[in-house]
């Protein structure tokens, strides 16, 4: 295992990312203002965002400079877990490897065998630690209009994990180095004989389409809102496992680690603006209503195949809104199934909005995973807490947002327009 064979496992996050940049995760994409008021969006979002939360919101009443069009161009947003500074500990096994196979072994045998055992308590720790990145990419547009609104999205959001998993073998390997002769430590190779191994596992999906809503007054002067997604989606997974020392990076976009299947599916939304003044608004989604699957591509005949699952998810919310603010809150009513080294998911989220005379907002936002728990099979994804300001002068919007965890860091960015 070379200096050379570790940097291509800490650069593995980056290229399975690489290799999926137009398709996205199953964690739905959202637009920097949802990301930086903790998700929400079911019952607030603007015109353009509509698409990839509720359909519904694009034919509700917002601000008088945001109901007529709406546009996304781009919406990025990523984010970063590293509990256990997986990244530090892959720097300090690589400078441990280097510095095995550069001693003479000859004359400094006592510092070779300080460097097995080094690289021994190293790897045991690095054992099961995972690294997790997620990113994001959203383009959006609508046209609300008295009868009807209509509007085209393409989004995506990709999720990567990379896990060190640590061989028995190479435990004893390593432990008989530490006591080993001049000559077995001659003939010591560590990147033939070592077993550990990195695996890469990402799950992605893509989607495309266009979003009809409409809006019914009612006799209280209440207001109903009516949304559909119909859409095209793609799934794709990328497996990979490999030991170490036997990481390619110009295999990591091959076939033989990858699947994918596509098809059309749909997405319904309603909203309900009630109060004196229509001040409050209930919103529900159910995203994806067709179910899909896809099994992942096992590397190796010992290893595990996963299962991608697309399932309908139902999310409901409630917000309240007057002319400089707007407060939000939503839950899932459904749980979204772990595909990788992470946790399950089912999201309770509080959203806020503070309004300066239209041109710039401030946000904050927090949620909590309900479906957290100490036996997930990666990083625990906990309570989240997030922020973010918005500029948006003469119709031209700029949208930053930032998210802090436990595990997570996260920032997101969004360019667009509203009038």
């Amino acid at each position: 295992m070379t200096p050379y064979r570790l940097t291509k496992l800490s650069l593995a996050i980056g290229l399975s990312i690489a290799t999926t940049s137009a398709i996205a995760s199953p964690q739905a994409f959202m637009s920097s203002r949802s990301f930086a008021m903790g998700g929400t969006g079911v019952a607030v979002a603007h015109p353009a965002a509509a698409g990839a939360t509720n359909p519904a919101m694009m034919a509700a009443d917002h601000h008088e400079w945001s109901n007529d069009f709406g546009l996304m161009l781009p919406s990025v947003n990523a984010r970063f877990a590293d509990e256990e500074e997986t990244v530090d500990q892959i720097d300090d096994i690589q400078d441990t490897i280097d510095r095995f196979q550069e001693l003479d072994k000859t004359s400094n045998p006592q510092d070779a065998r300080q460097a097995a055992g080094d690289l021994r308590r190293q790897l045991n720790d690095f054992d099961r630690d995972t690294v997790r990145i997620d990113g994001g990419l959203g383009i959006a547009l609508a046209v609300p209009t008295e009868s009807f609104a209509v509007g085209f999205f393409t989004n995506g959001n990709v999720r990567a994990t990379v896990r060190g998993e640590f061989d028995e073998d190479d435990e004893q390997f390593l432990a008989d180095l530490e006591t080993a002769t001049i000559p077995e430590l001659i003939a010591a190779d560590l990147d033939r004989d070592l077993e550990s191994r990195g695996r890469i596992l990402a799950s992605a999906v893509a989607e495309v389409g266009l979003s009809i809503a409409t809006s019914i007054e009612l006799q209280d002067s209440s207001r109903l809102q009516l949304g559909v997604s119909p859409k095209y989606v793609q799934l794709r997974t990328f497996q990979y496992t490999e030991t170490v020392s036997g990481f390619e990076d110009d295999e990591f976009d091959s076939d033989e680690y990858q699947t994918d299947k596509s098809g059309f599916n749909l997405d319904v939304g309603a909203a309900y603006a009630f109060g004196s003044r229509n001040q409050w608004n209930a919103g529900i989604a159910v995203k994806n209503l067709i179910p899909m699957e896809l099994d992942s591509a096992a590397s190796r005949p010992d290893e595990e195949k996963r299962t991608l699952e697309l399932e309908p998810m139902v999310t409901a919310g409630i917000a309240h809104k007057g002319d400089f603010h707007v407060l939000t809150a939503e839950v899932d009513l459904t749980e979204k199934k772990a595909f990788g080294y992470e946790d399950d998911t089912q999201w309770v989220a509080l959203g806020a909005e503070f309004d300066a005379f239209r041109y710039a907002q401030l946000r904050f936002g927090v949620r909590q995973n309900l479906a957290s728990n100490d036996d997930n099979d990666g990083i625990e994804e906990d309570t989240q807490f997030t922020a973010g300001i918005g500029l948006s002068p003469f119709g031209a919007r700029l949208d930053i947002g930032g998210l802090i965890s436990d595990a997570d860091l996260g920032a997101a960015i969004e360019f667009g327009a509203a009038f």
